[in-house]
């Protein structure tokens, strides 16, 4: 039995002396707890769905506004997390984006923002004529120009260029029967303004 505690005691210093040896604390880390990812969709995009006979609707509760000649598209923000420290969020939205031609719905939704990795990436549920797809890489985003802020419990994003990814443009082509459609065919330009919740602030 004295041999016993002893190794278990041993065991107890080794571990303690680990969770030492690891950093005390850590970038702050939030959750979002609301605000909305607006897109201003871009003019060839809305001129090619035209030319295509496709036509775009909001899924509810995202919305389609049409203001100072420019259309925009907005979904609501449910969830998330953001690393206040690095500005790496991921983060999730409620509804989106039907496209109808040709006797075709394709439906975009449950859009998450991806800004964790080395090549951010806005991923959705693609579902058609009521048959799920899965979920689909659909928009690759560029932060090169975007101008990004974390403060008054407010994650904003602005100026982000919106792409076609290949497995989207590969997946509509497919669908609508079309070839018009390639990785980095544009989108909009993007801008997220995410709530953060301070009651679940962490480091």
């Amino acid at each position: 039995m004295n041999i016993i505690r002893k190794v278990l005691s041993g065991m107890a210093v080794s571990c303690a002396t680990i969770l030492i040896s690891f950093p005390t604390s850590a970038a702050p880390t939030a959750a979002t707890s609301g605000g909305f990812t607006s897109v201003q969709l871009d003019a060839g995009f809305l001129a090619a769905l035209t030319s295509l006979s496709v036509a775009p609707a909001a899924i509810s509760p995202g919305r389609i506004i049409s203001r100072h000649n420019a259309v925009i598209a907005a979904f609501p923000i449910t969830a998330g997390e953001a690393d206040l420290g690095t500005v790496k969020a991921e983060i999730d939205h409620a509804g989106g984006l039907s496209l109808t031609g040709g006797g075709k719905v394709v439906q975009l939704t449950s859009f998450i923002i991806d800004l964790t990795g080395t090549a951010p990436v806005l991923t959705g549920l693609v579902t058609v004529n009521d048959s799920l797809l899965g979920r689909v890489p659909l928009f690759d985003l560029n932060l090169a120009q975007s101008n990004v802020s974390a403060k008054d419990q407010l994650l904003k994003v602005k100026n982000v260029a919106v792409t076609l990814t290949d497995k989207a443009a590969a997946a509509l082509n497919g669908v609508f029967g079309i070839t018009a459609l390639a990785r980095g065919f544009p989108i909009g330009i993007a801008a997220v303004r995410a709530r953060l919740d301070s009651g679940n602030e962490h480091d």
